[in-house]
């Protein structure tokens, strides 16, 4: 990121008291004052959800571009470089927003904002919409930041289609403190008459979304009931009411993402508008790629560090429920090539740290807990390591990455061992830039 990118970065964080206050008041107030460019986008795809938006919007894109379609793409939070959040339209594939327009785009949005209240999170989602009105694209997918009904992406009045990933509980401080309370929040990127796409949810989950959709008169298209996508011999087979689909497994590892892979695939199917055909579902799931999402790290400067022979993998997992998919990952790839599994693991303050941490119980030889680098409310390495072990986990603290993988090695474990980075997508960001491996 370049010293303008991270100077106006640093003012526009000040012009709040708070990182997160959600609400749509300032950021309608800006895009007033800009012209309203959120009327002047392309169609959107909205996508919200607890885990798996990422991924969800990856296989879209990936599909929607293997079919030749120009495809503008806002996503949160950034791994390395802020410009991650913030994809252009551009022949064959998009490009990362470039330091120069970037700042430009900034520096518009921070004019047009005077000294007014407004979040960094508000402000960049302004700039975003003021980049894509500018170049032009078939399809805009936004990723929602946090919770749905106040989140500064819910200016969109008529987007072509909403979409909801599996829903649990995270972020309660500011969604509610009860699944039903967070599904609310989270239907409320639904709109009238708007065709809204949904994951495979608990049951009382689903109610909500099914009552808040009854009110809008908007049609669902909801997993188990008018699609499936399930992996057969290691294919996904999707079906829905016009026919069945025999595609390649998903680029990206794990059993979820068959899942959200099916999500993308029923979103893009439902909507007819988009002419989607075979070929580009095919080539989209094998191409998809979304950084830090159980991706194996072959190499690089962290990587080295590791035992020779032994593998290193990277997810910034960081709640229950991700824990609980990536656990099942490790457990299928324990089946195909058993090896010692250590975890390096490292939390915010905010997280359910032994939620997380139990779904690798009688999965995880050790945890090495380390702090998240410049994370502001980061789990110290000691209190990480203590919900391992007061879940019976062998665990022990050490102060950076380099140490964690010098313990990693003390281990000597033969066969030689699978390495786990996670706990946090802020320490999966500061994993890429140290191993030398950045989002592309």
């Amino acid at each position: 990121m370049s010293k303008p990118v991270d100077a106006i970065l640093a003012r526009l964080t000040a012009l709040h008291p708070k990182r997160i206050d959600l609400a749509l008041e300032r950021i309608e107030r800006l895009l007033t004052a800009l012209g309203h460019p959120e009327r002047k986008i392309a169609p959107v795809i909205h996508v919200a959800g607890t885990n798996g938006k990422g991924s969800t919007v990856a296989f879209l894109r990936a599909i929607l571009e293997a079919a030749g379609k120009r495809v503008h793409t806002y996503t949160s939070p950034h791994l390395v470089r802020f410009n991650e959040r913030f994809r252009i339209a551009a022949p064959g594939e998009g490009i990362l927003v470039s330091d120069e327009e970037l700042s430009e785009t900034l520096e518009e949005c921070e004019r047009a904002n005077g000294a007014n209240d407004i979040t960094l999170f508000e402000i960049t989602t302004a700039a975003a919409f003021v980049l894509f009105a500018r170049h032009p694209a078939d399809v805009v997918l936004m990723e929602v930041g946090l919770g749905g009904r106040l989140d500064a992406t819910n200016v969109i009045d008529r987007p072509l289609a909403t979409v909801i990933t599996p829903i649990s509980v995270d972020h309660v401080d500011f969604l509610g403190d009860s699944l039903e309370k967070i599904a609310q929040e989270k239907a409320g990127i639904l709109k009238r008459n708007t065709l809204a796409i949904v994951a495979a949810q608990p049951r009382d989950v689903l109610a909500v979304i099914e009552r808040q959709a009854a009110r809008l008169q908007a049609p669902l298209k909801i997993a188990g009931e008018d699609w499936t996508a399930t992996e057969e011999r290691g294919r996904l087979v999707y079906q829905d009411d016009t026919g069945l689909l025999d595609l390649p497994a998903p680029k990206l590892y794990g059993r979820h993402q068959f899942e959200n892979a099916g999500l993308a695939v029923a979103t893009l199917r439902a909507v007819k508008a988009l002419k989607i055909g075979p070929a580009a579902y095919e080539k989209g799931l094998i191409k998809a790629d979304w950084p830090a999402r159980l991706q194996r790290l072959g190499q690089g400067n962290l990587a080295a560090l590791a035992p020779p022979g032994s593998e290193v993998w990277l997810d910034g997992g960081h709640n229950p429920d991700g824990g609980r998919a990536i656990a099942a990952a490790l457990a299928d790839l324990e089946e195909r090539v058993s090896r010692p599994l250590v975890l390096i693991v490292g939390m915010l303050a905010t997280k359910d740290s032994e939620g997380f941490l139990r779904n690798f119980a009688g999965l995880a030889r050790r945890i090495i807990a380390v702090p998240v680098p410049g994370a502001e409310k980061g789990l110290s390495a000691e209190a990480v390591a203590d919900a391992a072990r007061g879940i019976g986990l062998a665990a022990t603290s050490r102060d950076d990455l380099d140490e964690a993988f010098d313990a990693v090695r003390k281990l000597d474990l033969e066969p030689p061992p699978r390495i786990l980075i996670t706990g946090s997508l802020y320490l999966a960001g500061e994993v890429l830039r140290e191993n030398g491996t950045l989002p592309q």
